[in-house]
């Protein structure tokens, strides 16, 4: 089963990024073969900074994210978004990569399921 899971809040300040990765990392846990593809938009763009670091006893997600892609899910950014907030040219968490609308779409008609936080 190919699992969509498109983020656009940032990854502090609500709890989205935070409760939409944690399930992607539950369903790599409970289905090996469930393939994982997230996509960072808006906001969500800044997640796949490296980096992070957040105070003892709070979640991390550069931690979460980098947990996903060991696990051989798939972390895309959409360009133009980082490309607004300034950060397409920064190094990104490494097997994060930037990415299109036309990728997004791509996933998101070969998916299963599309879960949107």
């Amino acid at each position: 089963m190919k699992i969509l899971f498109i983020i656009n809040d940032a990854p502090y300040g609500s709890e989205k990024a935070y409760n939409a990765l944690r399930m992607a990392m539950t369903i790599q846990k409970e289905d090996e073969t469930a393939e994982v593809r997230v996509f960072l938009m808006a906001d969500a763009s800044t997640a796949a900074l490296p980096n992070q670091n957040t105070p003892q006893g709070y979640y991390n997600i550069e931690r979460m994210i980098r947990s996903v892609i060991v696990k051989g899910g798939k972390v895309k950014i959409c360009g133009s978004c980082a490309e607004a907030r300034g950060i397409k040219d920064l190094q990104l968490i490494d097997g994060a990569e930037l990415s299109t609308m036309k990728e997004l779409v791509q996933w998101a008609l070969d998916s299963d399921k599309t879960l949107t936080f």
